[in-house]
């Protein structure tokens, strides 16, 4: 009777765990969109009233995402006890999904390219990276 118990008792921290880990992942995810949004609009506000011009937009959206899901997989891995690199990388995947829903929304003609496929793999890529970060350097 006693091992129900525990049993009963380490499910329940289990799925406590698991709540806290899809928590911190969608709290990772929005931070690195808020990232995403406040350099993006910061460099629009750039180009708008100064000299700039808008030839290193892909440059500065790719180096953007990158650096906003790494980001989004360091804050969901922080503070899982192990598969960092997993919550990072489900970070990168949840990043990707609304940024192509975004994309999809906009354009209504959308069409997958190798840019959307290039954001995507980086996407993954770097939660993954992350994630291995967030895990390591908590210690």
């Amino acid at each position: 009777m006693r091992s129900a118990a525990k049993s009963t008792s380490e499910k329940f921290a289990a799925m406590e765990d698991i709540g806290a880990r899809v928590n911190a992942l969608v709290s990772g995810t929005l931070i690195a969109y808020a990232i995403t949004c406040i350099v993006l609009i910061g460099y629009a506000i750039l180009i708008t009233y100064s000299t700039f011009t808008g030839e290193n937009l892909p440059l500065i959206v790719t180096l953007t995402c990158l650096v906003s899901v790494i980001v989004a997989g360091f804050d969901s891995a922080k503070g899982a006890n192990s598969r960092g690199w997993l919550w990072g990388i489900l970070a990168g995947v949840a990043y990707a999904v609304i940024l192509v829903a975004i994309g999809i929304w906009v354009n209504r003609g959308f069409a997958v390219d190798t840019r959307t496929i290039t954001l995507v793999i980086l996407s993954v890529a770097g939660g993954g990276l992350g994630g291995v970060l967030g895990i390591n350097l908590r210690r």
